[in-house]
């Protein structure tokens, strides 16, 4: 710890033999960061400049890519910089902010994936109703819930954090945990783990369950209609069906990784709480780029027009 102007530092020693892979941690990570951002920005791009696209679905897509490119610059520049500190270390107040962004990115994951899975169930189930249901005043709406709710429930989980005396300043992470920064305390920690266990709760359990009876309905619907009719379903729901259920996967295995800390090997549990920083923001543009027909052919018909200009 040091103490210069009052300031709290942590201590990042979670990373596995940094002396000897520093380097190699480095542009694997930049090299994945990049492709992030590429990616992504992509098909933010692709939305936002065809009116065609303009529509509840396509923007729902755009405000996942974008909140992947958020929880992505909360964790790749800052371990990036620790890959090449002789031992990284980050300010108390930075690193709760760190950990306050990712867990917002987490959170909001889950409400825009349930805010997506109304706007299908609508479309497949009530097509009658979608224009009236999911207006662009709606959409607004949808998407105002999906980060401010979160935010608050966060905000509130970081705030009696900070209210902890920390009596120890090493983290075994390689990014700032909410929970972790709590475990260094020296004071009673139950205040800050009963409402940690709430606020999961309130993040997971009901957007996952609304998920869960949106698909039965459009299962339900897809068995009394046509082959025709399921097809196009499921072109539409399949890539926001596999990233619910790879977003749900990961988040599962930190939870429960989290509960067994100590009794499991590092490396692994370094593995198992990255998953949700680089799994998501990796295939998100992927599924969507590739399995979208209207997407994809735009962003084929974009990349033809920058080759054709740059051979002329």
């Amino acid at each position: 710890m040091d103490n210069s102007s009052d300031v709290l530092y942590l201590f990042m020693d979670g990373h596995v033999e940094l002396q000897k892979y520093r380097y190699f941690y480095f542009i694997t990570t930049f090299a994945v960061y990049l492709f992030i951002i590429f990616c992504n920005s992509v098909i933010i791009f692709v939305i936002y400049t065809n009116k065609c696209l303009h529509e509840p679905m396509y923007i729902f897509i755009a405000a996942l890519l974008f909140n992947s490119l958020f929880g992505a610059t909360a964790f790749y520049p800052k371990v990036m910089s620790d890959f090449l500190s002789e031992r990284p270390v980050t300010s108390y107040s930075a690193c709760l902010f760190q950990a306050f962004s990712i867990y917002i990115y987490a959170a909001s994951e889950f409400t825009l994936l349930s805010a997506m899975a109304y706007d299908r169930y609508v479309s497949i189930c009530k097509p009658l109703q979608y224009a009236t249901l999911v207006k662009m005043s709606t959409v607004k709406k949808l998407l105002f819930f999906c980060w401010f709710v979160p935010s608050c429930n966060i905000g509130i989980s970081v705030i009696i954090t900070h209210q902890l005396k920390l009596c120890r300043f090493k983290l075994n992470k390689i990014y700032c945990n909410n929970s972790a920064i709590a475990k260094l305390s020296c004071e009673d920690i139950s205040s800050s783990n009963s409402y940690g266990l709430f606020g999961l709760i309130l993040a997971v359990f009901p957007p996952v369950i609304f998920v869960i009876y949106s698909y039965v309905r459009i299962l339900e619907a897809c068995l009394k209609n046509s082959k025709e009719f399921r097809r196009k379903a499921l072109q539409t729901c399949f890539p926001h069906l596999i990233i619910f259920i790879s977003f749900t996967s990961t988040s599962c295995f930190e939870v429960i990784h989290s509960r067994f800390e100590g009794n499991v090997p590092h490396i692994f549990t370094v593995i198992v709480s990255l998953e949700n920083l680089i799994i998501p923001p990796l295939i998100n543009p992927i599924m969507y780029g590739l399995k979208l027909q209207e997407i994809f052919s735009r962003v084929k018909k974009m990349m033809g027009k920058r080759k054709t200009h740059m051979s002329l």
